[in-house]
């Protein structure tokens, strides 16, 4: 079984949150871990699930101009901010314009800061629409990792992370014995 693990990042905590989710689903499936920039269709459809994330700006996916105020956050003086090598200019919602169809399970999840949700917003929920849209089968509920108020990673997130990818390998482990 292959997973490929899809992530956009600006500070590297979608980025540590998607290779969690990767070592999670090590335990049933070969795992690629990817940038949304080189999640090409061929590899998309090699998989036999895909996990999809992203952060959450502006209540929902990035778009190109908070991608650069995430930038300029990161360039002004004094900022403890540091963009992870992968970010760039092409998105989740590039990557998904650039798609066909995908027909394959999937999951959707987000990184957000640690409120209410009619707060902050998920980019979970839009990248769950979308993986529907295109096809895909969720085959969990979308799910969102907490960054403090500084735009690091909470203590706890990458262990969650973790075993949120375990727990969707045994939902996958279980498709496949069904399936037989």
């Amino acid at each position: 079984m292959k997973a490929v693990v899809i992530y956009e990042s600006m500070y590297g905590n979608t980025h540590q949150i998607a290779s969690a989710i990767g070592e999670g689903l090590r335990s049933v499936a070969e795992v690629v871990v990817v940038p949304a920039g080189e999640a090409n269709a061929e590899l998309v459809k090699s998989a036999d699930v895909v996990v999809v994330g992203g952060p959450t700006h502006a209540h929902g996916m990035s778009h190109a101009s908070t991608r650069k105020g995430a930038v300029e956050a990161a360039e002004k003086e004094g900022a403890d901010l540091v963009l992870d090598p992968d970010a760039g200019d092409q998105g989740l919602r590039e990557w998904f314009a650039s798609q066909d169809r995908v027909f394959t399970s999937a999951a959707a999840f987000d990184t957000r800061f640690d409120l209410p949700a009619a707060i902050t917003g998920r980019a979970s929920k839009g990248i769950a629409r979308n993986l529907r849209h295109h096809g895909a089968t969720l085959i969990a509920e979308p799910e969102s990792f907490f960054v403090k108020k500084d735009n690091h990673l909470a203590p706890d997130q990458e262990a969650r992370a973790r075993q949120w990818g375990t727990q969707l390998a045994r939902s996958l482990s279980g498709r496949v014995r069904a399936s037989h």
